[in-house]
């Protein structure tokens, strides 16, 4: 299951590229959340309009439509930097070593292909939507305002693309620690222990945390 996890930095060129890539996955993350607030504030729109002047906001479940990819993927590279996304580690949890770096690389391969085809396979969705010579370039929309729906359909292809960009970083990374043996690899989540993770939300909750 997912823990704690810290990401170790240095001066090589696969740590400048992880700190460069993440600058992108925080942004990402950030459009995300205002994806969560926007939505919520649609929500009291909705329901004001509804109860104080019998008129619920146009096209409410349309603009959801539109919202939901960006809170259901724009941060998923994000978590995956930071080791947020749960995992089931009994197993892993016990490696050391070498063994434990191949066994993160050959997790992280077989992710990897999973999300080139989800690339492929959402981008080729997108092509469907979207045409050159239609109205707001759509080929559909939606049901109630007719909203163009090929902007919500790209935000897969380019969140998995950037998804994929993390995992190549992070197989670089595995990779060259099972060829060096070293115990603490950088731009990978390294997963703390319970007394660490126990300090380090002590130092959150008194206000000190970096």
């Amino acid at each position: 299951m997912a823990g704690a996890a810290s990401v170790l930095t240095d001066e090589s060129i696969l740590s400048h590229l992880d700190r460069r890539l993440y600058q992108l996955e925080r942004m990402f993350a950030l459009l995300s959340g205002l994806a969560v607030f926007s939505l919520m504030i649609l929500a009291v729109v909705s329901v004001g309009g509804r109860n104080f002047f019998n008129q619920p906001l146009p096209g409410y479940v349309d603009w959801i439509q539109q919202i939901m990819p960006l809170i259901a993927f724009m941060g998923v590279s994000y978590a995956q930097r930071d080791g947020g996304h749960i995992r089931m580690d009994i197993v892993v949890g016990l490696l050391k070593g070498r063994g434990l770096w191949l066994v993160e690389f050959i997790i992280t391969l077989i992710a990897l292909l999973l999300m080139l085809l989800m690339v492929w396979g959402s981008w080729a969705h997108f092509q469907r939507s979207f045409d050159w010579t239609a109205p707001f370039w759509s080929r559909d929309s939606t049901i109630d305002i007719s909203l163009p729906i090929w902007p919500a359909k790209i935000l897969a292809p380019i969140a998995f693309a950037v998804l994929s960009l993390r995992l190549m970083l992070q197989l670089w990374a595995y990779g060259r620690a099972f060829t060096s043996g070293v115990e603490n690899p950088v731009a990978v989540p390294l997963i703390e222990d319970v007394a660490t993770q126990a300090a380090r939300e002590a130092m959150h909750v008194a206000g000190h945390d970096d």
